[in-house]
């Protein structure tokens, strides 16, 4: 969905705040400046649907919004258990918003197993919305509740509204020729009515995605929206939502200029196909199927009219290996995958290195070690990103920080690796790759010119007058070697794993070579021209510093505001280049007394500052596989400045 938005501003995150009005005959709408809804039920139940059609919906209205999609790593998680719960939660907002929330102001419970998984996020006070029909003695004892919550008075302090979801959506689509169990699939779409109406969220987009999705089903289409509608309508005539919420479109937050809701995978997608247009090169990706990087797969292979060539892959190793090769043919290669698909490509990532190939290696990085935690999300791959490879093998590293910077990561990871011609790893992680919000749609003249000149000709003259083609013959500026194009006449080469005789090429065994090559190849990734750090400081008073890297940077944005807010001096760094670092790095390091680099690692990249820097930077840390809290941080935040 697109929207128009004008009037560049900013703010702080808000809170709920209440102002009531009444049209005659209507019941009250109270205006708020954000919400935080959670969506949760059992994975069979929708719930991602459901949130991203709510999703979908808001961003068409213009409101700034942050999601958090949560979902098992099985594919059907044994139902009405724990850890079959999926929760889909969106935070949205009158002015700019940097995360999906802490702590949700309604919940929607699809059934006891989402109540109890759910309930100790949120706040007394907040709205629980319940499906009474699934709260039988069997699924409630299934998940430890003895008594029903909805009776033994653990529940007094919320506003709780209880609702026969399934008995009303049956009932709503009694004139359709459904069984029992079909009508009831359709609980989620009754429940995203109902929200639907309590926020005054347009309608018509869902109606017409249903009527697109079942396209070839229309009965089910017609059952869908006949739910969605009667939803809407509950919520309109009961009695027991006395209130509905109005949130204003965020006019006032962003730059002018068309925006739509984005995935961090889906604009990485578009910001892969529109680097292959911008540096005129065929785009191929080399692939294997694994959570959470699959969707960039699934998206490039809808748009073989860019030029895009996809393949699946039998294994990560091939994935990788027909990416390089393509490379070598000309094309801009890349592979995606996540961290236990890094460690099987290493080997191939070292290859790039020694024929000093462009060549992206996308990770989406997940919970770990092995299997770990397939649809959680963690920053623990940097030091393999780092130093994962045998020998001095040094490859740059990217990091985007909000889903839709990956659009703009991707183009910069595609910008060093044809000008230095070498692979890069680009490093989001689920929470990026699942989550979303508004993106601006860039003209195409906003996008940097990324063509490259092949090799045409001899470029190496030998004593005896003789014209050839030299490999690795080097550019003065980037050390970058040429690249040229297998079948072009007269620049045929060696290529292969074993040691590069500088400049010709040939296999060498030579120690003084080798010293050489290993030294000249780190020379040309500390070269690369990456923008100084940008240090936010209003106050110019700060003595503690955070710096962060990838998708910390909204739960960090988030506290320290908070912070500036409680009249706390405290700055601000986010890195994306990880390798090099910016030049000026170390300088603003030595200007704090206080150093603290919030990561959900064990504090990785707080040992790369502390080894190459020598600052004593301290490691907040959280491995939990779900991302950092605001007000957690903030908390941290203001110990390390009271310290």
């Amino acid at each position: 969905m697109t929207s128009q938005v004008s009037s560049p501003a900013e703010h702080a995150d808000g809170a709920v705040v209440g102002e009531q009005r009444k049209p005659a005959g209507a019941k009250d709408v109270r205006r708020l400046d954000r919400v935080i809804i959670r969506f949760a039920g059992d994975s069979g139940d929708g719930m991602q649907l459901t949130g991203d059609r709510f999703t979908s919906e808001t961003a068409s209205f213009g409101n700034d919004l942050s999601t958090l999609p949560n979902f098992p790593a099985e594919i059907r998680a044994p139902a009405g258990t724990l850890p079959g719960v999926s929760s889909f939660q969106l935070h949205f907002a009158d002015h700019d918003i940097l995360t999906p929330g802490d702590a949700p102001n309604v919940l929607v419970a699809m059934n006891p197993a989402a109540l109890k998984a759910n309930i100790a996020d949120v706040p007394r006070g907040a709205e629980i919305i319940v499906n009474t029909d699934e709260f039988t003695k069997r699924a409630m004892s299934k998940v430890g509740y003895a008594a029903s919550p909805l009776e033994d008075g653990s529940l007094d302090g919320y506003s709780v509204h209880p609702v026969p979801l399934t008995t009303m959506t049956v009932e709503a689509l009694k004139e359709f020729s459904l069984s029992r169990k079909e009508a009831e699939r359709s609980k989620n779409m009754f429940a995203l009515g109902l929200l639907s109406w309590m926020y005054h969220r347009p309608t018509e987009g869902t109606e017409k995605f249903l009527q697109t999705k079942f396209a070839r089903k229309p009965d089910i289409a017609a059952a869908n929206i006949a739910a969605f509608r009667a939803g809407w309508n509950f919520g309109e005539t009961t009695e027991d939502f006395a209130v509905s919420y109005e949130v204003a479109p965020a006019a006032h937050t962003f730059p002018t200029g068309t925006y739509r809701n984005i995935s961090g995978n889906l604009a990485l997608s578009y910001g892969l196909i529109a680097a292959s247009r911008q540096a005129d090169l065929p785009l191929y990706l080399g692939s294997y199927p694994i959570t959470p990087a699959s969707d960039i797969l699934h998206e490039l292979s809808k748009h073989k009219n860019f030029g895009v060539r996809t393949f699946q892959a039998e294994d990560e190793i091939a994935g990788i290996g027909a990416a390089l090769g393509a490379a070598f043919a000309g094309s801009l290669g890349v592979t995606t995958t996540s961290g236990p698909g890094v460690a099987l490509k290493s080997e191939t990532i070292g290859l790039a290195v020694s024929l000093e190939l462009p060549l992206l290696v996308i990770d989406i990085q997940r919970g770990g070690p092995s299997t770990g935690l397939p649809t959680k999300t963690e920053q623990a791959d940097l030091l393999q990103a780092m130093f994962g490879r045998n020998g001095e093998a040094p490859v740059p590293i990217v990091a985007p920080r909000t889903p839709a910077d990956c659009f703009d990561a991707a183009i910069e990871a595609t910008r060093i690796a044809l000008t230095y011609r070498t692979p890069v790893l680009l490093l989001s992680d689920g929470y990026l790759a699942n989550g979303s919000e508004p993106w601006r749609i860039p003209d195409t003249d906003e996008l940097p010119d990324l063509r490259v000149q092949f090799a045409q000709g001899p470029n190496h003259t030998l004593d005896d007058g003789t014209e050839v083609f030299w490999p690795y013959k080097r550019d003065p500026q980037t050390l970058a070697r040429p690249w040229a194009i297998p079948g072009t006449p007269g620049l045929e080469h060696r290529i292969g794993g074993i040691e590069k005789q500088d400049g010709s090429g040939n296999i060498s065994y030579d120690p003084a070579n080798h010293d050489f090559m290993v030294r000249t190849r780190q020379a040309k990734i500390d070269g690369i021209d990456v923008p100084d750090i940008e240090v936010d400081e209003p106050s110019g008073e700060a003595t503690t510093l955070v710096l962060g890297w990838g998708s910390t940077y909204g739960p960090i944005t988030a506290a320290v505001r908070r912070l500036r807010t409680a009249g706390e001096n405290i700055a601000q760094a986010h890195l994306r280049h990880l390798n090099p670092f910016p030049r000026n790095l170390g300088t603003v390091l030595k200007r704090y007394d206080k150093v603290v680099i919030p990561e959900m690692n064990l504090g990785q990249l707080a040992t790369l500052i502390r080894a190459k820097y020598l600052v004593d930077a301290h490691s907040y840390n959280q491995v939990n596989g779900m991302p950092f809290k605001a007000e957690q941080l903030a908390t941290a935040l203001k110990e390390a400045i009271d310290g």
